[in-house]
């Protein structure tokens, strides 16, 4: 008996093949697969020298001291909240007086500087460490 299969199908499966990645009897992706993509990186847009040169890298901090947010000139950025280090890290991109964030673990969120030393930002107010 021969079998038919459909070029979106045929492109599925060679897609899931080369990844190592499987889904269930139901179609939804196995956690193998859900994992996997959590791992795949996101490429920035700007080029790490376009990153070094804006204006807003270094550290910003709420105004008791609890979130301290460091914009790294690669890209990155590393948030720590009270005591714990490195509690969020992922990468950022600007774009004018806009910033929008891609954390490691797949949250996304984004903020606005008002003025070169003021960043709003998931509700709070964030000011540039001197």
């Amino acid at each position: 008996m021969n079998t038919i299969i459909s070029a979106p199908l045929l492109g599925l499966l060679a897609l899931l093949s080369t990844t190592g990645a499987s889904l269930s009897l139901d179609g939804s992706p196995s956690d193998n697969l859900s994992r996997r993509s959590q791992q795949v990186p996101i490429l920035a847009n700007q080029t790490e020298t376009e990153m070094q040169q804006h204006p807003y890298v270094g550290m910003w901090i709420t105004a008791d001291g609890h979130i301290r947010q460091e914009l790294l000139p690669n890209g990155r950025y590393d948030e720590a909240r009270g005591n714990r280090q490195s509690a969020y890290q992922g990468r950022y991109e600007v774009s004018g007086n806009r910033i929008d964030y891609w954390d490691d673990t797949g949250f996304t969120a984004d903020g606005e500087f008002v003025d070169a030393d003021t960043l709003h930002h998931g509700g709070m107010v964030f000011f540039r460490q001197k």
